[in-house]
């Protein structure tokens, strides 16, 4: 979707152009950010810049909707269950904050 029509131009009809200038050009500095970005979010020019090794600090976190569904995959795969291709979909319990 373009970005202009994210930002509530109306969609445009039928012969009438969809992508703006102005769309393509912040569609392409997306693709120049995320083309210089680290999986792990940082700028690449850091993350791979050797000096700046000892300048990251990192931290332990736990998703437990993530944890949830890892223990019961688990539990499936010891119970003989084929886990090939298995998803899990994780719901919040009723009742439950959030």
């Amino acid at each position: 979707m373009p970005r202009s029509v994210f930002l509530g131009r109306p969609v445009p009809g039928p012969g009438e152009v969809l992508w703006t200038d102005e769309d393509r050009a912040w569609a392409l500095a997306l693709l120049q950010v995320e083309a210089e970005t680290c999986s792990c979010g940082h700028p690449l020019a850091d993350t791979l810049d050797g000096d700046l090794e000892e300048s990251w600090r990192a931290e332990i976190v736990r998703c437990h909707a993530c944890a949830t569904a890892a223990r019961h995959l688990d539990g499936w795969r010891d119970a003989g269950g084929d886990t090939r291709g298995a998803q899990v979909r994780v719901t919040r319990r009723e009742g439950r904050r959030g």
